[in-house]
């Protein structure tokens, strides 16, 4: 089979597509014939070394939307054939991958396949932050960073579909805004100095809930703008650094902070993934709730998806088209 691999940590070019053997599967596996695979900013993180652990050669890639291929025995809640979303042990970016049957979807008669493919990782994750880690609804206002992103566009939709009186989302550039806009953000403000443009949007009261995938000096600034009582969610760093918080702006103001992480999820609750999954399905399945594709490219193109990935010129989800 054909597969992305990388041989050292580094830019874009690292990324090689070679020839290798099709992977075997053990009890509690399949292997699914992948269709497509996405680009998650995890995947930057991995390639550059910030987030994996040196062991090459090394598969990357979180997600895939495909057809099982082969069962371990007839026991399996799958059969050759089937149409699904998984979340592969060893990498996405190949033809052939091998999942834990705990974290396969079966993909339900009427969901298109390449709306589908966008959301394993992207879909899960807002539901769960919206529907498990915060429950907002009609009374609250939220914050989304990085509005037009992957994430990002699920969030806006999430929160309209749950009442938010008030849709809030920060973005990189002023061109990014149309979408977040288009999905149902009330406002949508660059980040340079956006706590003060936020506390004026919703008259100095301030956010009720942070949805922050950014960590640094975002996650900093975001508590200039969160409401007594308010939740931080802090479910990434794609800034790359750490944000300090001080406890004295927590206990004072009765303001707290979540973590979450799909990875980790996947890992160690993984019937927390099969629990959603049917709702998932369902936001699919209507047609209003939209998936934005911002591009698709070829395996042998995955040079070109991470650099598109790194410019942030993005809006929406990058995929990977495998034949």
């Amino acid at each position: 089979m054909k597969a992305v691999t990388i041989n050292a940590f580094g830019p874009p070019s690292v990324l090689t597509v070679v020839d290798c053997p099709k992977p075997m599967i053990a009890k509690g596996e399949v292997l699914i014939r992948t269709s497509y695979t996405s680009v998650n900013f995890a995947d930057i993180k991995n390639r550059t070394g910030n987030k994996a652990k040196a062991n090459f050669p090394m598969i990357l890639g979180l997600d895939v939307a495909g057809v099982i291929e082969e069962v371990f025995d007839e026991c399996s809640d799958f059969k050759k054939g089937d149409h699904v979303i998984a979340f592969p042990k060893n990498g996405a970016y190949a033809q052939y991958v091998v999942a834990n049957e705990q974290v396969v979807f079966r993909i339900p008669n009427g969901v298109p396949l390449e709306k589908v493919a966008a959301i394993p990782t992207v879909l899960f994750l807002s539901y769960i932050l919206t529907h498990h880690i915060t429950q907002i609804g009609t009374e609250d206002s939220v914050l989304i960073h990085a509005a037009s992103g992957g994430v990002g566009t699920m969030l806006i939709q999430m929160a309209k579909k749950r009442g938010v009186k008030k849709i809030i989302g920060t973005v990189s550039s002023v061109e990014k805004a149309t979408i977040a806009y288009e999905l149902g953000a009330h406002h949508v403000v660059t980040y340079e100095n956006f706590s003060a443009q936020v506390n004026e949007y919703t008259d100095g009261l301030g956010v009720d809930v942070v949805f922050d995938s950014i960590a640094g000096t975002i996650t900093e600034e975001s508590f200039n703008c969160l409401a007594p009582y308010g939740t931080l969610v802090q479910f990434g760093n794609s800034s790359g650094k750490a944000g300090n918080i001080k406890t004295s702006d927590l206990h004072s103001s009765c303001r707290n902070v979540k973590g979450f992480s799909l990875g980790t999820t996947r890992s160690l609750k993984p019937e927390l993934l099969q629990q959603v999954a049917p709702e998932i399905f369902t936001l699919l399945q209507d047609e209003s709730f939209q998936v934005p594709i911002a591009a698709v490219f070829d395996l042998e193109d995955m040079e070109k998806a991470h650099e598109l990935m790194e410019s942030r010129q993005h809006q929406g989800k990058i995929l990977i088209k495998i034949v």
